[in-house]
């Protein structure tokens, strides 16, 4: 079965292989050198000063920032299920949210979201800014960078957080104006779930103070991990794999590959558009292929059962109205050809078009004509 869902992503037999390794305890100098490794390498991927590994989900590294730095209340962006999550952890804590909703395949507008969260700093009322950069139950890539800058440049107080989920190994992240950035195991990095990176600011770590909690302690867990160790049990396999799967993009230099991935990309959105199928996004991120289908569950299930490829669906109102292609990772462009061919020959098979080919042609022509461009 080829797992071609946005997260969790296919596992590579090199990290595989890793989970397999005799274990090592967490209270050594072996996995000490280990976890000073990944973080430094962590916080040179998102060009942050600190850094910390949370033995979590995604979520729980989103609830972690809101819980130690958000102190009088904070703006978020609500543009899908995730852009949702903030608002529901800010909810759970009983922190006050405003929270600036939008279509699930349009990005945020820069201009408004920049006049909220600068009248309610005015008022007292917002000290932070909570963002997705790819909102991946649509697939749209929010203008972060642009929504940092702007509000920076206005409130240089406001702390910008912003989740980096399905966004972080996909694409280099300008992260001058950006004071917090997350990420998760199971996107990019081709891991299981259960490891959450998170990268700080010299504002951001300055926010945390005391911090806030008990095992989501931030204060507590920076300073064990500057060092080298962890105030609990980590998750030990999963910070030796990180490690070597960012040695891998090192190697094959992290230019070359994040160009790889917006080569697939762009590739595999030609060969949609060719065998006649649509994108859902306005502002696609790279991470993902999101392609519009009445009867998307139905062709899912069609995939899966006859090809043996899985791939994700729509939540809520998109449920039975797009399906998405994941574009994270090291994956080799036949994998894509062949989930290509095998939606054409589907579409056949449902009667909504005659085989040609043009899928993976298209596809094809595009790697071809651009992998030796600059």
């Amino acid at each position: 079965m080829i797992l071609a869902t946005p997260g969790p992503v296919e596992i590579p037999q090199f990290v595989r292989e890793i989970f397999l390794q005799p274990a090592i305890h967490h209270r050594t100098s072996q996995f000490k050198q280990i976890l000073i490794e990944g973080l430094e390498r962590w916080k040179r991927l998102v060009n942050l000063p600190y850094g910390v590994f949370l033995s979590s989900s995604g979520t729980g590294a989103m609830e972690a920032v809101v819980l130690n730095l958000v102190k009088k209340g904070a703006v978020s962006v609500n543009g899908g299920k995730f852009g949702e999550r903030w608002g529901k952890i800010c909810k759970a804590y009983s922190i006050p949210v405003q929270e600036i909703f939008y279509p699930w395949d349009t990005p945020a507008n820069v201009a408004e979201v920049v006049d909220r969260v600068i009248a309610g700093a005015k008022e007292g009322k917002v000290d932070t800014l909570l963002l997705q950069l790819c909102e991946s139950s649509g697939g749209v890539r929010h203008p972060v960078e642009k929504i940092a800058k702007e509000v920076k440049r206005e409130r240089p107080e406001i702390v910008v957080v912003v989740d980096g989920i399905t966004g972080v190994g996909v694409e280099p992240i300008d992260s001058r104006f950006i004071d917090v950035i997350i990420a998760g195991s199971q996107k990019a990095f081709m891991l299981p779930p259960g490891l959450a990176m998170v990268g700080f600011s010299q504002l951001g770590m300055e926010r945390i103070g005391k911090g806030k909690g008990f095992y989501f302690n931030l204060a507590v867990e920076l300073k064990k991990q500057e060092s080298g160790t962890t105030a609990f049990t980590p998750a030990v396999q999963h910070i030796i794999a990180f490690n070597e799967v960012v040695k891998r993009w090192e190697k094959m230099g992290l230019d070359n590959y994040y160009r790889f991935t917006r080569l697939r990309h762009q590739g595999l959105k030609e060969g949609i558009r060719a065998i006649g199928l649509e994108l859902y996004p306005q502002e696609p991120a790279l991470a993902m292929v999101a392609v519009k289908m009445e009867g998307a569950e139905q062709f899912r299930r069609l995939l899966e059962e006859q090809f043996q490829i899985k791939v994700a669906g729509g939540q809520d109102h998109l449920k039975d109205k797009i399906f998405r292609i994941n574009n994270m990772g090291l994956i080799p462009p036949n994998r894509l050809v062949y989930i290509l061919n095998s939606i054409e020959l589907g579409l056949e098979r449902v009667g909504v078009r005659s085989y040609t080919g043009d899928g993976i042609r298209a596809f094809s022509r595009y790697l071809f004509q651009n992998d030796n461009k600059k």
